[in-house]
């Protein structure tokens, strides 16, 4: 789906539309960088361009839809961050307050004087005096952050810290006796009409703050305008101006500034500040809140991609020149999707493999029958193992979509079958090819697009056992 609003359209909650003239806006700026990330990157799931404080532009790669949540990873830290900046608004705490002052039952038998030391402010700013990141292996992940050795003075070492946002969501359940999405929802999801957040939780019960944030790109592209406007949003202040001011500016230093580099020029309260004046909130993969004062505008980004730079090079490069008040120009971005499984759309061995069930041989991914089923141009593939069953529907030339999973298959040769899939609210997504010999199946060339961990995964065999 891609859309060039119309000028003042606007349903319930959702943004103003304009065209991107109107907002100010070439459309040959919009689809250069559009085209720009799909051939040097690829793996966009969705953008959303707001400028004058209206959407310019908007873009969902098929299979993924505009009201479809989306993990958000370490986007997430910003509206933690943004939750203590409400508390501390409402005097539930300081900036200077000692962390340990919150947890007095989770410290260490003896408090280092680092530790003693280090305050809400260096939670924000990753610079807790870590070495590296404490471990989240026990129930209780603050305890786990405390216990951790702190070799720096705080405020001193920056250190990208995901543990220390955890505990920032803590110290708001703790100061405010409600989980944090629930201190949120009242205070900043409701007023700008985001509907349907959630977040994940800790073993203890804390939401993880870090990341384990989940929203659809429209309220991605709302909490920065929030930001852009300096927390005023339909003439209320929502976030204090000076907390907005505090959270985007840069706090600490995180590396050499002259470097081309968007992850050198400094950090804020949970946000990056980025090259041009911009500042951003980021997730692994491509998730992205980019806030352009300077160009009054805004950009939300969901994505798989591999290489985040690449995708904000994009975006200084093609979409910035493009933004001059005035703006004349036709050209329109073509419809947008995720590219298809390539082959044909059918087999002579499809009907007699449809309804068959293999049993693999013992593997690392615990998966113990795999089921095929053939219906003209779509198919299911039903893979039960350790995890119960789950059943991912595809399409032949065709993303088919079921539940929080869509697919796209092909034929590469008689006997092989390409396999898509596409994870609806993540950036993730897998592909692997099945090899048919008789009665034995090998389903080989098994990865991921993005992982945290190793893409590959190891080759499966099995008999038809049914």
């Amino acid at each position: 789906m891609v859309a060039f609003g119309s000028d003042g359209q606007k349903k319930g909650g959702a943004l103003p539309r304009s065209t991107p003239q109107g907002a100010g806006v070439r459309p040959e700026a919009i689809a250069a960088f559009v085209a720009a990330v799909n051939e040097k990157v690829g793996g966009l799931h969705s953008m959303m361009l707001l400028r004058h404080g209206k959407v310019a532009a908007e873009a969902w790669w098929k299979p993924f839809t505009p009201d479809q949540s989306h993990v958000l990873y370490s986007l997430s830290k910003s509206f933690t961050s943004t939750a203590i900046g409400l508390a501390v608004s409402e005097g539930r705490l300081k900036v200077e307050d000692k962390v340990v002052s919150f947890f007095p039952d989770k410290v260490p038998a003896e408090i280092s004087e680092n530790l003693a030391a280090m305050r809400v402010y260096d939670l924000l700013t990753m610079s807790t005096g870590h070495e590296s990141e404490p471990g989240r292996n026990g129930e209780d992940w603050v305890k786990d952050f405390l216990a951790a050795p702190v070799p720096h003075k705080p405020g001193t070492h920056f250190l990208y810290n995901t543990p220390a946002t955890h505990v920032l969501a803590a110290i708001v359940q703790k100061v405010t006796k409600r989980r944090m999405l629930d201190y949120l929802t009242p205070r900043l999801f409701e007023p700008l009409g985001i509907e349907g957040a959630t977040w994940d939780q800790s073993p203890a019960g804390v939401d993880i703050g870090g990341y384990g944030l989940k929203l659809k790109t429209e309220d991605i592209a709302k909490f920065g305008q929030l930001f852009l406007q300096k927390g005023k949003w339909e003439g209320k202040q929502i976030v204090p101006a000076a907390w907005v001011e505090d959270a985007t500016k840069k706090q600490v230093s995180n590396g050499d500034p002259a470097q081309a580099n968007d992850w050198s020029q400094g950090y804020g309260y949970q946000f990056w500040r980025c090259q041009h004046g911009h500042y951003r909130g980021d997730g692994a993969f491509g998730q992205y809140c980019i806030v352009m004062p300077a160009h009054d505008a805004v950009l939300a980004i969901t994505s798989g991609v591999g290489d985040m730079g690449a995708v904000l090079k994009a975006a200084w490069d093609h979409l910035v020149p493009g933004m001059v008040d005035g703006a004349t120009g036709g050209a329109s971005i073509p419809e947008q999707m995720v590219p298809l499984a390539s082959g044909a759309k059918s087999s002579g061995l499809a009907s007699g493999l449809s309804g068959k069930t293999w049993k693999l041989e013992t593997n690392p991914d615990e998966i113990d029958t795999i089921k095929l089923v053939f219906e003209g141009e779509q198919g299911t593939v039903a893979v039960t193992g350790a995890k119960g069953t789950q059943e991912i529907a595809f399409g032949f030339g065709a993303w088919v979509g079921k539940g929080l999973a869509a697919g796209s298959a092909a034929w590469t040769a008689e006997d092989r079958l390409h396999l898509k899939v596409c994870l609806l609210d993540s950036p993730h997504a897998w592909e692997e090819t099945f090899v048919f010999a008789g009665d034995a199946l090998t389903i080989e060339d098994r990865k991921w697009n993005v992982m945290f961990g190793p893409r590959e995964r190891p080759t499966l065999k099995g008999k038809i056992s049914g």
